[in-house]
């Protein structure tokens, strides 16, 4: 069964892609009495399920009864090869949030993503603290650099 942070997840995911410019605005007293809960609810999943990291934007209003934009980001190729060449460091939960957006984006497969995340988890990269970042940031980098590379002519 799914929490109730995992609906308001999926609904904000269904306006996303129903919306031509993949930008919504929205209410959150409106949604917390959709799915009756608290607004602090709904700002808790857009807070945290919504982030750059993730390819998203969130936008709060002053005033006007707590209306909020969401904005999903564009995922440029080169974007992406640069943003990952730049990594020194990277904790896990910021690894898995890239993978998952590259694989929103459609640059990667499911199987891909799912080979890139276990990869990513610190029980597999057993080394303390900051080492572990680090080579989890070198790894994520030639992985990546890998999968998105140009595809060579035949």
């Amino acid at each position: 069964m799914a929490s109730i942070s995992d609906e308001i997840e999926a609904y904000i995911h269904r306006l996303l892609a129903n919306s031509e410019d993949g930008v919504i605005e929205i209410q959150r007293a409106d949604l917390a009495g959709r799915f009756d809960c608290v607004p602090s609810q709904i700002t808790y999943v857009l807070m945290t399920r919504f982030t750059p990291e993730r390819g998203y934007l969130v936008e709060g209003r002053r005033g006007g009864g707590g209306g909020i934009k969401v904005l999903q980001l564009i995922t440029e190729f080169a974007e992406i090869i640069e943003a990952i060449q730049g990594l020194e460091s990277i904790d896990q939960n910021r690894a898995l949030s890239i993978i998952e957006r590259l694989y929103e984006a459609q640059h990667i497969t499911g199987r891909e993503r799912d080979l890139l995340a276990v990869a990513m988890r610190r029980e597999v990269l057993n080394i303390g603290l900051p080492e572990r970042d680090f080579l989890r940031a070198r790894i994520l980098q030639a992985m990546l650099t890998m999968l998105l590379r140009p595809k060579e002519a035949d």
